[in-house]
C-alpha cells in the first residue's frame, strides 16, 4: 500500500533529495546539490512511501505567480513505476494549487512522457530548455477549473457557502469553502497563506474557525435533508491540537459522528446536536474538534 505524504523528519528529507539526485541528476553526471534550487523553502513537497515506509517517489510544486504554479522534480524509483504513483503525487499537488487559488499549472516534461501528462489533462504549449543540454523537453500546461467534488445537492452547498461569505465576511478572506458533500460526509477547506502565522503554519484560531464552520455546515445540511428549519448556534466546543498545519488545511465531518436529534424542534424547543470534526493537513490528522450546537426553532424569533 502506498501513501502520499509531505517529508517531515530529517531522514525523510534525506531520502527525498537522494531520490531526486539518483534519478534526475546522477544519470546526467551532475554533482550533488544540483537536485535543489532556490525555491525549496517556499515550495510544497510530496513523496510516496511504500508499506515499509521507504520513499519511492518524489515531486514538488512552487508558485510562479498568483495565477500560475509549476511542478518539478517528479521521479519514481524504477521498480515502483507504472503503479499510479506519479498520478497520486500530481493529484495531491494539484489539490494544493487549487487551494491556493492558482489558475493553471505548468511543467517541463520529457518528450517521451507527454502522453502520460496529456491523459491527465495537460497540453503541450511549446518547447522547453533541454536539461543540461542532454534531454529534450516540452512545456505543458493544465488549466485548473474551480470545480469541487460536491456529489449530493450541489445547490445546497452553494447556498451554504453564500451564507458564510455574506454573514461572516472573514470566511471569504480566509479562503474557507465547501469542498465536498456526499450525503454522509461533509468536507471544507481553507487557504493556508491568509491563515499563516509567523512560524509558517496555520493559526490555531483559524483551525478552530474552520472546524466550527464544518460542524455548523453539517448540521445545516442534515436539517436540509430532513426538511427542518431552525437557527444554528455554537453553544460549546472542545478542540485538541496534535500537529501544525503546514500544507493543505482540510476539515471533515461525518453524519455517523453526530449525537442528538431534532425532535424537540417539533415541540417548539431547542435541539442540541454534538458534532465531531477532524482537521487534517492534507492526509495527516492534526486536530480533533467536538462542537455542541443548539438549533433554535424559527418561530421563536421575534
Amino acid at each position: 500500500m502506498y501513501q502520499v505524504v509531505a517529508p517531515q523528519s530529517e531522514q525523510e528529507w534525506e531520502q527525498y533529495y537522494e531520490i531526486r539526485w539518483q534519478i534526475l541528476r546522477a544519470p546526467l553526471q551532475q554533482p550533488r546539490g544540483s537536485e535543489k534550487d532556490e525555491y525549496e523553502q517556499h515550495a510544497w513537497h510530496r513523496m510516496v512511501k511504500d508499506e515499509s515506509g521507504t520513499v519511492v517517489g518524489v515531486a514538488r510544486l512552487h508558485l510562479v505567480s498568483a495565477e500560475e504554479s509549476q511542478i518539478r522534480y517528479m521521479a519514481v524509483i524504477e521498480q515502483h513505476r507504472r503503479k499510479g504513483l506519479a498520478t497520486m503525487m500530481l493529484e495531491s499537488l494539484e489539490a494544493i494549487a487549487r487551494q491556493e487559488g492558482v489558475q493553471r499549472i505548468i511543467l517541463n516534461a520529457r518528450t517521451s512522457a507527454t502522453n502520460f501528462y496529456e491523459n491527465l489533462g495537460y497540453e503541450v504549449t511549446g518547447d522547453a530548455p533541454e536539461i543540461f543540454g542532454a534531454i529534450p523537453h516540452v512545456q505543458m500546461c493544465k488549466s485548473l477549473e474551480n470545480a469541487e467534488v460536491i456529489i449530493r445537492n450541489p445547490q445546497w452547498c452553494v447556498d451554504l457557502q453564500n451564507i458564510w461569505h455574506q454573514q461572516i465576511p472573514i470566511t471569504q478572506l480566509m479562503g474557507i469553502r465547501v469542498y465536498q458533500y456526499t450525503g454522509s460526509t461533509f468536507e471544507t477547506r481553507a487557504a493556508l497563506n491568509p491563515n499563516m502565522n509567523l512560524h509558517g503554519t496555520m493559526f490555531a484560531g483559524s483551525i478552530y474557525s474552520l472546524a466550527t464552520l464544518t460542524g455548523w455546515g453539517l448540521v445545516h445540511l442534515m436539517m436540509k435533508e430532513k426538511n427542518i428549519e431552525g437557527d444554528i448556534v455554537l453553544a460549546d466546543a472542545d478542540v485538541h491540537y496534535h500537529k501544525p498545519v503546514t500544507e493543505l488545511p482540510r476539515s471533515v465531518a461525518h453524519f455517523e459522528n453526530i449525537k442528538g436529534d431534532f425532535k424537540p424542534l417539533s415541540r417548539n424547543k431547542k435541539a442540541r446536536i454534538t458534532v465531531q470534526v477532524e482537521v487534517l493537513d492534507d492526509q495527516m490528522p492534526v486536530a480533533k474538534f467536538v462542537g455542541q450546537y443548539v438549533v433554535i426553532p424559527k418561530k421563536d424569533k421575534k
